[in-house]
């Protein structure tokens, strides 16, 4: 009967550690290399891929050269970039998408401080925090802008 106890207890033993949750490590790695290349900005959120003429306003743009989004961010302080969220995927835009390292042809679009239509604006983090109270031509590069 002991060895018929000792044998039991030998095997509820070796059930219980096959059963027992393997322990792991959490790992978290975060990358950030250098900022995509794209001739009129890139898109804030992942995967970053290039955003089309008429995305982002002029504001975002330094000498003709696109300032930063998501994680590269570095515009001015108190920034406030507005952008058109129709060029956006997220909202169902299926249009043209640059490829990266093309470069901007700024000839084509002459008036682009004029033709831009914004409907959303960003802070100096980046962050998306507001929109416009309609959609329609901002001369006023959203200073009109409810929160």
């Amino acid at each position: 009967m002991r060895k018929l106890r000792c044998l039991c207890f030998l095997l509820l033993a070796g059930i219980l550690f096959l059963a027992a949750p393997p322990r792991s490590q959490a790992q978290i790695s975060i990358q950030i290399g250098p900022a995509p290349v794209c001739p009129y900005g890139y898109y804030g959120f992942a995967p970053y891929g290039c955003a089309p003429y008429g995305y982002y306003g002029p504001a975002w743009f330094s000498n003709g050269i696109f300032i930063g989004a998501g994680p590269w961010f570095h515009g001015p302080r108190y920034f406030h970039g507005y952008v058109n969220r129709y060029y956006d995927p997220r909202y169902g835009y299926h249009g043209y998408y640059p490829h990266r390292g093309d470069r901007p042809d700024w000839d084509h679009h002459r008036d682009f401080e004029h033709e831009f239509h914004g409907t959303h604006e960003f802070d100096e983090h980046g962050h998306a925090y507001g929109h416009y109270k309609d959609h329609g031509d901002h001369g006023d590069h959203g200073h009109d802008h409810d929160h």
